[in-house]
């Protein structure tokens, strides 16, 4: 499924689409009709775009250097990695401002392309919490929108039932939260709450996402993941060793995208990752260089539509392909 953005003219005509309709027209020299199916809209939208972009003094002798270095990365990443479309935002100066900066475009991203008519599974981390700030989609009818993995019981900064809730409320969409922890002690109570607890319903759901929102992170010393607060410290090391670099929604992979062969796995409460696979459009949001390897893994894993990211991310994933093809 291609997301459009032709529901609201002023949405579908915004500064970040028109730049981006630019550079791919006067850039990398698409025609009109290929510039119209890569960003899903219609072409009569592209040559207004093209016009208006022209009227604001947005495309003269060059594009703004600031903005064409992005846009250069997102086109070079979609070569790279097979990605129907990447938004990449310019760098930060903290894994605080990435998130921010990150999850400002998944917001404005989501707000240009949920339609009627679908499900929308969505992870949580403080990448997406961060795209509230710019969410403003219009109300849609039959929508639904589906947590993916549990929470915790205490939610500081984060409140992984609150982001579902709230992207759903905004939607004017159907909410069906995870209510389980996150960690649970075994295998069988994993199995008992999905089965017997009211669970089942939402992974029946799962199976026919529409869209997919999910973020991972990094695993290692200096890792900023999420999944640190909540492992034990042995954990963490031992699938350090087993050669995890990644944690997509608690699942922990090698950089190759291939689960850990560890207990916790079994322990997780989340949507499995094959289920996440099957979803019509993934969109995988993460930024940082560090996360590079875990951006790639997460790909390798389940596939990915469009990627949202930053420039120190884009970057190092662009030499990890490089090496890759060396």
């Amino acid at each position: 499924m291609k997301l459009r953005r032709e529901t609201h003219t002023a949405i579908s005509e915004s500064v970040s689409l028109r730049l981006r309709a630019a550079w791919l027209y006067y850039n990398q020299r698409m025609t009109q009709k290929d510039v119209a199916e890569k960003l899903g809209v219609s072409r009569s939208t592209v040559i207004r775009m093209l016009d208006e972009a022209l009227k604001r003094g947005e495309v003269q002798i060059w594009i703004d250097e600031g903005v064409g270095d992005c846009v250069e990365l997102a086109t070079r990443l979609e070569r790279a990695y097979g990605l129907d479309e990447a938004v990449v935002v310019p760098a930060a100066d903290s894994a605080e401002g990435t998130a921010k900066s990150v999850g400002l475009a998944l917001g404005q991203f989501l707000t240009e392309t949920i339609p009627d008519d679908c499900t929308i599974g969505v992870g949580w981390g403080r990448t997406l919490t961060a795209s509230l700030a710019s969410f403003r989609p219009a109300r849609r009818e039959r929508v639904k929108v589906v947590s993916l993995l549990g929470g915790v019981v205490e939610a500081h900064h984060i409140n992984p039932i609150e982001y579902s809730w709230r992207i759903a409320s905004q939607l004017g969409a159907e909410c069906y939260l995870f209510l389980a922890p996150l960690l649970v002690d075994s295998r069988e109570t994993k199995r008992s709450l999905i089965d017997k607890c009211g669970l089942k319903p939402l992974f029946e759901l799962a199976e026919t996402m529409d869209i997919a929102v999910v973020s991972c992170g990094d695993i290692g010393p200096a890792s900023t993941s999420l999944s640190r607060g909540f492992l034990p410290r042995q954990v963490l090391d031992e699938l350090v060793e087993a050669g995890c670099v990644c944690d997509t929604m608690c699942n922990f992979l090698d950089a190759e995208g291939r689960t850990i062969d560890h207990p916790i796995r079994d322990r997780v409460m989340s949507i499995d990752l094959d289920t996440v696979k099957k979803a019509n459009h993934i969109v995988l949001v993460s930024g940082g260089a560090h996360r590079a390897a875990a951006i790639r893994a997460t790909i390798r894993r389940i596939g990915c539509n469009t990627l949202i990211t930053d420039e120190g991310a884009a970057l190092a994933m662009l030499e990890l392909a490089e090496a890759q093809a060396a």
